[in-house]
């Protein structure tokens, strides 16, 4: 790909986080990646919106509900405040992020369950479903467990197979059991709407050769397709929280139908900030790009129901699906037993600087789906290493002269105007690569050039040539010089560490790392004291994130 820097208006989704837990580190990679992306475009100065919220519907939300002796509203409405709270915390600039449980997404439910009733994609079918009979209640997919009937592995959920990828009827499951019981699921009729997603299969199969889809992800469509689309059950029964379907009393919308809609209606606060139409973000011949995050959990969903309710409720579709992997700490899956399941806020109460998470995560992430680990003492070297020791090491080493012989002035030119030109020549290199996502490969290259300053720095010795007299002026060039690369580093890694880039900008005495600025030398002007942009990580600070992450799961136990 070529990136290109033409102005561009951009929607971007990252998924919506469910509504029954608090804000965990695997939620925040999904949301640093996101928010990586969005920042970048920004700072290209492109129109961007980037939403997200949090999805409150479903039995697993009302039975939370009722254990903590609350309405399912009042307990959603104070989840996703703490859900805020949280990915603030981490620098995730959210446009807008709003609840599914709105009246505005559900009239937008309600519009696109009655085109699709219009177009003869819904049906209704009397379906045996499962019962527990001893809390006397319709089963949901996820609420039944067992044996994958296609793989035969253990302890799968009653909708799809985290193994294997199958998707089936929970009744299909060898030895299905129910998660609140623990016994085996007893079978009522009742009344089901479908959506016929087979209508779909032609116009599913062109957009895929439309969309950017990573290639690992094509290959799985094309197994989903082999076995034939099958219809979706799009309903559920009393009791549910969720929005009733129109003209069916004890009937629900399920929870995967109205969730994704809420992108749209959570992206009219954003518009309505830049006094845009909200609806001209989803029309048919929009102007505007749509790219959506998610983790790989839940691409099934968006790459088959999605676009078939974006199609038939006459919504046009994303250009570009970005999909991530898990995040896995020390190479196993987050554990409370372990001590491992670590929250958000865990991190956040410990006083660890976030940009120290964020840099970490992005010099892992890349475009692939591959699972991502966190290994705290490896986090610790590599932030002490690249962002204390390399790229705050170039401005604390050079300010100090400006300061004390040039009362914080920059000369009026630069030392060696070539190696400035090459760190500004590496620009679309760099661009190109936060547009493809390769954040790792971006992460590379800018240390690179980190290691280019220092060395440059090393090589002219301003400590050594300010004891000569007659060599101020080649200390004031090279450390002016060594501030200007520095600058055009922090632009490079602003999307990434936006705390340091706010010191930065403080010393630095500029209003904005804006991405154009990189071809605009730093000359003859006042800068600020430097004070560091980031503190060195020591183990004392990761105790504090692990003690406070055994608490927590002990606590969950």
């Amino acid at each position: 790909m070529t990136y290109s820097s033409k102005p561009r208006k951009i929607v971007i989704t990252e998924a919506l986080l469910y509504a029954n837990g608090d804000v965990h580190l695997g939620h925040v990679l999904g949301c640093i990646q996101s928010d990586i992306w969005a920042r970048f475009q920004r700072l290209r100065g492109h129109e961007c919106h980037y939403v997200s919220g949090s999805d409150t519907h479903g039995t697993p939300i009302m039975i939370k509900a009722q254990s903590l002796n609350l309405d399912p509203l009042e307990m959603v409405i104070n989840v996703a405040k703490r859900q805020q709270e949280d990915f603030a915390g981490f620098d995730i600039s959210f446009d807008s992020f709003e609840i599914t449980h709105d009246p505005l997404n559900q009239a937008l439910v309600n519009k696109v369950y009655e085109k699709l009733k219009e177009k003869g994609d819904i049906v209704v079918e009397e379906v045996e479903q499962a019962y527990d009979n001893v809390k006397s209640m319709f089963l949901p997919d996820r609420y039944i467990k067992g044996t994958c009937p296609r793989c035969n592995k253990p302890d799968q959920y009653g909708d799809s197979c985290e193994a294997c990828g199958a998707t089936y009827g929970p009744m299909e499951l060898i030895d299905p059991v129910s998660v609140l019981s623990g016994v085996k699921p007893g079978v009522r009729t009742s009344t089901h709407y479908f959506l016929k997603t087979s209508n779909y299969t032609e116009l599913l199969k062109t957009w895929y050769k439309t969309c950017q889809i990573q290639p690992e992800v094509i290959n799985k469509l094309s197994e989903w397709f082999e076995t034939g689309l099958r219809s979706w059950d799009i309903s559920r029964d009393a009791p549910y929280f969720g929005f009733e379907i129109p003209d069916a009393p004890n009937k629900f919308f399920y929870v995967w139908l109205d969730a994704p809609v809420g992108y749209i209606s959570s992206s009219k606060s954003s518009a309505d900030k830049l006094g845009v139409d909200y609806n001209s973000f989803w029309e048919k011949n929009s102007d505007y790009e749509l790219v959506q995050f998610m983790g790989k959990d839940i691409a099934y969903f968006h790459l088959l129901f999605w676009p078939v309710l974006l199609m038939g409720g006459g919504y046009r579709l994303p250009n570009r699906i970005q999909i991530h992997g898990f995040l896995t700490v020390d190479s196993c899956k987050m554990s409370k037993s372990r001590g491992t399941f670590i929250r958000a806020r865990d991190y956040l109460n410990a006083g660890l600087n976030t940009d120290c998470l964020r840099y970490y995560f992005a010099a892992k992430l890349n475009s692939s789906v591959k699972d991502i680990d966190l290994n705290l003492q490896d986090m610790l070297h590599k932030v002490n290493s690249d962002l204390v020791g390399k790229i705050a090491n170039i401005a604390s080493r050079c300010s100090t002269f400006v300061k004390k012989f040039h009362n914080n002035i920059l000369a009026d030119e630069l030392d060696e105007s070539a190696l400035w030109e090459l760190f500004v020549s590496k620009s679309g290199e760099i661009a190109d690569l936060y547009e493809r996502c390769e954040y790792s490969y971006a992460m590379q290259e800018i240390m690179k050039l980190t290691d280019l300053a220092n060395q440059y720095i090393d090589r002219c010795k301003p400590w050594i040539l300010a004891k000569q007299p007659d060599q101020m002026r080649k200390v004031h060039l090279v450390c002016t010089q060594g501030i200007n690369l520095f600058h055009i580093c922090m632009i490079y890694l602003s999307p990434v560490i936006p705390k340091a880039a706010n010191s930065a900008k403080e010393f630095l005495n500029t209003e904005s790392l804006c991405w154009k600025n990189v071809e605009v030398p730093l000359l003859g002007r006042q800068i600020n004291d430097f004070k560091p942009i980031l503190s060195r990580l020591n183990n004392e600070q990761l105790d504090i994130l692990l003690n406070r992450a055994n608490c927590v799961s002990e606590e969950l136990s």
